[in-house]
């Protein structure tokens, strides 16, 4: 049967083709449908754990007990997950396991641009990267007899081009795969000194027979064609190639930890020019150099973001590309702002009214930084907003923290966020934190979490109590308010930020796009005769709310989901309701 597959789905049907019965994720662009999609299937077991880390543990426990598991995560995941991952890397497997890394070349979504190819080679464990949705299915598949044949846990890298592009896939049937017997081995799964020193030896022999594999496995291909130009080049990138370049030999890499050797050096031996066209680091360019082979890379193509056949074409001489549709004005910039109605609004409408300094974290409401609201100073990695607040108050004292709060949101602070309160309560902070919690893992396209009390099939489940949570922690002082009331958090914070001991204001309404989430029965309008077009309510960023230069007044439009944040703002009650 052939279908559009988007290339996240067509890993998920590749894992459960392939027979694996397990897989866990923490949601995170561009990686998140790859195990909500696995979920669908009969038969399987899936879940929405804490973080990545957490994710990859429960794989590695399903992994040893026999099954096969699918383990995914964006690029930056890995980073929470690297430490299991490591161990694990030592360990070998049982079933096989594969982790999906999703990277984000062009930061669509993420705080950075880091390729986690390096971690195949780091941890020492095979890297495959498919170049389509076709690909991600039957390397998926692959992957899983791969980490069972050599004892390892195996890398699927993608980027977020193959994980949202649609292209043609011919699904099969399921494997009958038998769950591998669980044997107790100590020497093997327990990461003791001892122990792992004689794993150590093992994952060598299995890297060395893992390059010899690469010779000769049909992921690594020759298309030879004009020898006058050769291409090493792997994963998305051999699209815009194949694009670019249609007569030039190309050397396509589908596993890309370990290369080649030999391979690689036949082909160069073969053509008169070489080029490596990779996006984000020059891991193959690297490598390819160190074995003494003449080779074009980075010097003329960028570090930065991703690449494009016009790209390749521009910076390399390839193929003059057919004129293309160009519209007659330009397209007016349109940054990313909040829903119309989002709780988060009217956090950070009080933040910068009040000039705090907030230490912030990921999620929505990192859209809270940019203009017009300006209400973020700082962003550095999910759950990071605690401790980043904490570390301001010890360098400069308790003036400092009494004007600086933590935001964090309630997905985030599950993910991460807890281990830096405790942290606060233990080395006797005084930080105000703000958890903004909407019921729910907005971002990445309303996924549940252990503060919801649905799992990922929708199941009820045992829901974490967030006010009892931090409580139990040690915060003394914990309120609740409704965030679009400003008027009591205003006065909220004005309390806690004065108290010299921890505090935690949890922000609680859900996210306005949540289903069933419940609409005002109300309607919001301007009163053209007492609007005087000051503009403070379009000062708070709603979409709900436009101003009409001709006539210097405001008004509200129909994307209006009548929140009432702009009626607190106005200061001449210019903004009224009605009921519907």
């Amino acid at each position: 049967m052939k279908e559009l597959m988007i290339g996240n789905a067509a890993i998920a049907r590749g894992a459960y083709e392939a027979g694996a019965t397990v897989a866990t994720a923490y949601p995170g662009t561009p990686s998140t449908e790859i195990v909500s999609s696995f979920a669908e299937f009969p038969d399987v077991y899936a879940e929405w754990a804490p973080n990545e880390k957490v994710a990859l543990e429960v794989g590695a426990g399903a992994s040893i007990a026999g099954a096969r598991t699918l383990v995914a995560m964006k690029h930056v995941g890995v980073n929470v997950a690297a430490d299991p991952l490591y161990s694990f890397s030592y360990t070998g497997v049982n079933g096989g396991l594969v982790i999906v890394s999703a990277d984000d070349p062009g930061l669509h979504s993420s705080q950075n641009e880091q390729d986690n190819r390096g971690y195949g080679r780091f941890a020492k464990m095979p890297v495959i990267e498919p170049s389509d949705s076709q690909e991600a299915l039957d390397y998926t598949k692959l992957a899983f007899e791969i980490s069972e044949q050599f004892d390892t846990m195996v890398m699927l890298r993608i980027t977020m081009r193959l994980a949202h592009s649609q292209t043609m896939v011919e699904t099969g049937a399921k494997q009958d795969v038998p769950m591998k017997e669980y044997k107790k081995n100590a020497a093997k799964y327990v990461m003791l000194p001892g122990f792992a020193k004689g794993r150590h030896v093992e994952v060598e022999k299995s890297l060395q027979q893992l390059q010899e594999y690469a010779e000769t496995t049909p992921l690594n291909r020759i298309e030879m064609n004009d020898t006058g130009l050769g291409i090493i080049t792997s994963g998305v990138p051999y699209q815009y190639v194949k694009e670019a370049f249609p007569h030039a030999s190309i050397l396509k890499l589908g596993l890309v930890n370990p290369l080649p050797q030999e391979l690689i050096k036949s082909f160069a031996a073969q053509v008169d020019k070489l080029f490596v066209v990779e996006e984000l680091e020059p891991v193959i360019e690297e490598q390819v150099k160190s074995w003494g082979i003449e080779v074009i890379g980075k010097d003329q193509l960028t570090l930065l973001g991703e690449y494009s056949t016009e790209y390749l074409q521009q910076q390399l001489g390839g193929q003059p590309m057919p004129p293309g549709f160009n519209l007659d004005k330009q397209v007016p910039a349109r940054p990313p702002l909040l829903c119309a109605g989002c709780p988060h609004r009217g956090v950070f409408h009080v933040l910068r009214k009040m000039r705090l300094v907030v230490a912030g974290d990921i999620g929505c409401y990192t859209l809270g930084a940019i203009a017009p609201l300006e209400g973020m100073d700082t962003c550095i990695c999910m759950g990071a907003s605690i401790g980043t607040a904490l570390g301001m108050e010890k360098a400069r004292g308790p003036e400092f923290a009494a004007k600086t709060v933590a935001v964090i949101g309630d997905s985030t602070f599950v993910h991460s966020g807890i281990t830096g309160l405790i942290d606060v309560v233990y080395n006797g902070g005084t930080s105000t934190v703000l958890i903004l919690d909407n019921d729910t893992t907005a971002m990445t396209g309303h996924q549940d979490h252990p503060a919801t009390g649905v799992t990922i099939t929708k199941q009820p489940t045992n829901k974490l109590d967030i006010e009892a949570l931090v409580k139990a922690i040690g915060v003394k002082n914990v309120r609740v308010v409704d965030p679009l009331k400003i008027s009591e958090l205003e006065t909220a914070l004005k309390e806690e930020l004065a108290r010299r001991e921890p505090s935690v204001i949890i922000c609680k309404r859900p996210c306005v796009l949540l289903p069933g989430t419940p609409k005002p029965n109300r309607k919001i309008y301007v009163d053209a005769e007492i609007c005087n077009g000051c503009k403070s309510c379009i000062r708070v960023g709603c979409t709900g709310v436009t101003f009409q230069d001709e006539e210097k007044k405001a008004q509200i439009n129909d994307g209006c989901i009548a929140c009432g944040l702009c009626e607190q703002v106005c200061k001449f009650d210019a903004i009224k309701q009605t009921e519907v």
